[in-house]
């Protein structure tokens, strides 16, 4: 009888060689669309022939509600109307206080993620609206760093394109997106965001060509020339951050979405897919780097302590009169401690009768011939 073997191509996925998913942290001026953008690369990877559904997550306590079904929602944890009250808080300082508290559990949900790895191949997490809550405070941070520690990782920056025709807020939200590339230094993607409202190409231009945009500038004219016909302050400020971000916008990926339509969504994750090796070849070093670095800094800090210790053993003036420990030495202390010992013992084991009570008003001192003890009365 034929034995039957089943073998497994090297080019299949198993559960030891699957590659760990992407996580996806959008971020975004408000109003830019990251929570539709969230609900429309939700539905797409639902769409895909197998699906591939992804692990979402909602880190907004303050939104009414989501287009899409999260597996990690904060507003089941925290309910952010009742931390404003609590905390005599306005809208921002609720949603921060809310954050706050989310992050000290955070790593509970870091073991959920963990533990739905080989099931997933993306996973998204949906920021807050007031950007700056989430990339310049404390419990943002823990929050990009417990996740890039554990699985590759990429900011997916949205850009509200309607607003960003005009070169002085396309340069504002450029400085904005350049400020959070340098603070996570993780791969990062451009998503010019609503360009069925707006046509994003000439963005995109201005990004590959510095002279486009100083063309830009020129016609804007507002502003741009004083009295005189000489550069304002304005305008020189803008041509040198230009000139600046030129070499910013070199290594820097760009794609034009809908969240509107699905235009561009397939791009997109081609950009996230490429921002595998980027992580694996930059980021990697630099986190293991990070990690030796804080080891050596807690060895020295422990060495020092142990240091100083010593130093003051060596320093106490009662340190030469003890002498040195010895082991042996106490083990015959105690030996002969145990021998003198064998005394005299008080039996009382042999019960004797009442002792007779002895009053102490009419005690006598001893040695006296019987004189009375006057005891100072009270009062």
């Amino acid at each position: 009888m034929a034995s039957s073997s089943s073998t497994i191509s090297p080019n299949e996925p198993t559960s030891h060689n699957k590659k760990k998913p992407i996580v996806i942290i959008t971020i975004g001026m408000a109003g830019s669309g990251k929570t539709t953008f969230v609900q429309r690369i939700n539905s797409y990877l639902h769409s895909l022939d197998p699906p591939k559904p992804p692990y979402t997550l909602n880190l907004d306590p303050a939104v009414a509600s989501v287009p899409f079904e999260p597996n990690v929602d904060i507003r089941d944890t925290i309910e952010y109307k009742e931390v404003m009250k609590q905390y005599n808080l306005g809208p921002n300082g609720g949603i921060l206080t809310a954050l706050n508290l989310f992050t000290t559990k955070f790593d509970q949900v870091l073991g959920l993620m963990e533990k739905r790895a080989d099931e997933v191949d993306y996973m998204i997490l949906d920021t807050p609206g007031q950007i700056e809550i989430f990339t310049w405070s404390a419990s943002g941070a823990i929050i990009t760093d417990a996740v890039a520690s554990s699985f590759p990782t990429v900011i997916a920056y949205i850009v509200d394109t309607p607003r960003t025709t005009a070169p002085a807020t396309f340069m504002s939200n450029m400085l904005y997106a350049c400020s959070i590339l340098y603070k996570t230094r993780l791969p990062f993607i451009l998503v010019f965001n609503k360009t069925d409202v707006a046509d994003p190409a000439p963005m995109m231009e201005w990004m590959r060509d510095f002279e486009a945009f100083q063309e830009a500038l020129a016609a804007e004219g507002a502003g741009m020339r004083d009295g005189d016909g000489d550069p304002t302050y304005m305008s020189s400020l803008m041509n040198s951050m230009s000139l600046v971000l030129d070499e910013f916008y070199k290594e820097l990926k760009a794609v034009s979405v809908s969240a509107y339509t699905g235009a561009g969504i397939p791009e997109f994750f081609e950009a996230v897919d490429a921002t595998r090796e980027e992580y694996e070849r930059d980021y990697l070093p630099e986190l293991e780097r990070a990690a030796k670095q804080r080891e050596k800094n807690l060895r020295a800090k422990k060495d020092a302590t142990l240091s100083r210790f010593m130093q003051d053993l060596s320093m106490d003036p009662n340190r030469e009169k003890m002498g040195k420990w010895d082991p042996a030495a106490m083990d015959e202390e105690e030996e002969e401690n145990e021998e003198d010992d064998d005394g005299e013992y008080i039996d009382l084991s042999e019960e004797k009768g009442p002792q007779p009570r002895v009053e102490i008003e009419r005690a006598r001192r001893p040695g006296t011939g019987g004189v009375g003890i006057n005891w100072p009365r009270p009062g």
